[in-house]
């Protein structure tokens, strides 16, 4: 018998001193075209300065005439394009926007060749926050990468990396500001984080996610196998079941949760047309979100909800950001249950993981329950690692959430505003909870996956106020509808930052001073230990970020207010 068996070509085989180069873009084509400028001049940059090292790079993907831009649009394009890549060649990722990591992470699972990914340090479009989740990705996937960045590409340090990755392969970057954590003494903190985990393993908690994998984040993605024996599971919720209970949400309900955000000062930047402009319809299907979020999350019993909004529910009603920024606050718009006989989860967030990212789920429900036992205001959130400069002789980061924050950490609802979100990656508008994130001391942290296992970097900042010039100049060079934090990390270069995060995204939550924010951390680490993730500290975790934690040396302040849960 004869089979009609497959024509299998074989990609083309690798060319001396040639690099391959592709580029990742957005799901939605608005993005696509409105970043390609600012794409073509990165790779020209890049080209020539591997042009003077002697190599020629080649596109693999050409514009389409259709579209007008070369970005890899797709799952399916990015397999077809690495069909026509050879397996061997040395190959460039190049990041100037926003990119969907799922489109290309079948074909660079499979490369044999050195693989570097690139972006620019810019604020107007988010390279560089592509690039770190296509990092994130392709350490949880355990394939090999280099990596590197550059404002101009023109200073020594990026020439520098290029040669070597040319030379040898690879780039060698500087970690010695990453330590494991060490064995941690019996005080008040470690006590109470481990009991924190004990009562957590024993009593377990769900975190309800709708729909998984936003924006293409392999990354945001934890495994069952990996996530259960912390003790979480998943509710894995559909979007449409979130859209249909809005539908039954009454609009007085709504209308008194904006009544209560005008009351305590949040002002909306309101307009007519609903194309380009907030209207308040927008404001009112939001507030209708927020109240479904609470009662669904009440039906399932949820310790965290995890909305990924960006794609489906895009097309149907404005942006979760509002209802994101009220879940993540203590004080918030109170909502009954259904029947109207009780106040869902009355005095406390219940925490929210923007864009469905199941790290922050971990990270946010970790954070949520020791800042709570210790008596902290325990509002925290993500910020997008959204770009900084120098200024006044240290580095200042510009983390931007691409949408709301709590309100506290604005200082209150008085200085929030609601901004309409754009229209280029939202048709449907809704309002923003915009504003600069107040001065204070600050934990941050990631949950990542690596080497089949979780892991959680912790490090200590600092949000420090600019100067409002300084301040509004980074809002309008990035987003200017969207909450910015000015942060200055412990103990942590720009570089060392860039090469070790393994995410998009920083939790951050503040503490009331430096010294309760040490001993924080410092739960939460027990925490993380005792439910099974690595931690890792990362730079200066002491006050002011003098010096790393003697966690042998510390004596716990007898006045520190910790409940230990009984278990």
């Amino acid at each position: 018998m004869t089979y009609l068996l497959p024509a299998i070509q074989d990609a083309p085989p690798a060319t001396e001193r040639t690099a391959w180069l592709i580029a990742s873009g957005d799901l939605r084509e608005s993005a696509n075209i409105a970043g390609w400028p600012t794409q073509i001049e990165m790779e020209t940059k890049i080209a020539a300065v591997f042009a003077e090292e002697g190599w020629n790079v080649q596109r693999a993907h050409p514009v389409d005439p259709v579209t007008g831009h070369g970005f890899i649009s797709s799952q399916r394009m990015g397999m077809d394009v690495f069909r026509d890549i050879p397996r061997d060649t040395p190959l460039i990722v190049a990041e100037a926007v926003w990119q969907y990591s799922h489109h290309i992470l079948a074909g660079l699972r499979t490369q044999r060749g050195p693989i570097l990914t690139v972006a620019n340090f810019s604020g107007a479009w988010p390279g560089l926050v592509g690039l770190l989740n296509l990092n994130a990705c392709l350490t949880k996937m355990g394939v090999p990468f280099s990596t590197t960045w550059s404002v101009d590409f023109d200073d020594d340090w990026f020439r520098s990396a290029i040669r070597e990755w040319i030379d040898t392969g690879h780039i060698t970057h500087d970690d010695s500001h990453v330590r494991a954590l060490p064995n941690l003494p019996s005080t008040p903190e470690v006590e109470l984080g481990q009991a924190l985990a004990e009562q957590l393993k024993r009593e377990k908690a769900i975190i309800g996610v709708f729909d998984e994998g936003c924006m293409g984040m392999y990354n945001a993605i934890i495994d069952d196998e990996l996530l259960n024996p912390t003790g979480i599971y998943k509710e894995r919720l559909s979007q449409s079941a979130l859209y249909a209970e809005m539908l039954t949400v009454d609009a007085e309900e709504a209308e008194a949760v904006i009544a209560w955000l005008v009351d305590r000062g949040m002002s909306f930047r309101f307009g007519d047309d609903p194309t380009t402009e907030l209207t308040r319809a927008q404001v009112v299907s939001q507030a209708r979100m927020y109240i479904a979020a609470l009662r669904i999350a009440d039906d399932f019993g949820l310790a965290a909800v995890g909305i990924q909004y960006q794609q489906g529910l895009k097309d149907l009603v404005p942006a979760s950001d509002l209802a994101e920024g009220l879940l993540n606050s203590t004080n918030r718009p109170p909502v009954m249950s259904r029947d109207g006989t009780r106040e869902l989860v009355p005095g406390r967030p219940l925490p929210h993981f923007n864009e469905a990212d199941e790290g922050v789920a971990v990270d946010a429900l970790v954070t949520d329950r020791v800042w709570r036992a210790m008596g902290l205001l325990p509002d925290n959130t993500l910020h997008d690692i959204r770009w900084g400069e120098d200024f006044g002789g240290e580095f200042v980061w510009t983390y931007e959430i691409s949408g709301s924050v709590p309100g506290s950490h604005l200082g209150g609802w008085q200085y929030a505003e609601g901004w309409r979100q754009s229209p280029v990656f939202f048709p449907a508008g809704g309002s923003t909870v915009n504003g600069v994130s107040k001065p204070g001391d600050v934990v941050l942290s990631r949950v990542f996956v690596e080497g089949g296992a979780l892991h959680v970097d912790l490090f200590r900042g600092t949000v420090i106020d600019l100067p409002a010039r300084e301040s509004d100049r980074r809002k309008e060079a990035t987003n200017p509808e969207w909450p910015i934090a000015h942060v200055v990390l412990h103990g942590v270069t720009r570089n060392q930052f860039m090469a070790r995060h393994r995410a998009n995204h920083v939790q951050l939550v503040y503490a009331p001073d430096a010294e309760l924010a040490d001993k924080a951390l410092i739960a939460k680490a027990a925490m993380f230990e005792r439910i099974g993730v690595r931690v890792h500290l990362v730079g200066d975790v002491a006050a002011g970020g003098a010096r790393p934690i003697d966690t042998e040396a510390r004596v716990p302040s007898p006045s520190a207010v910790h409940s230990v849960p009984q278990v």
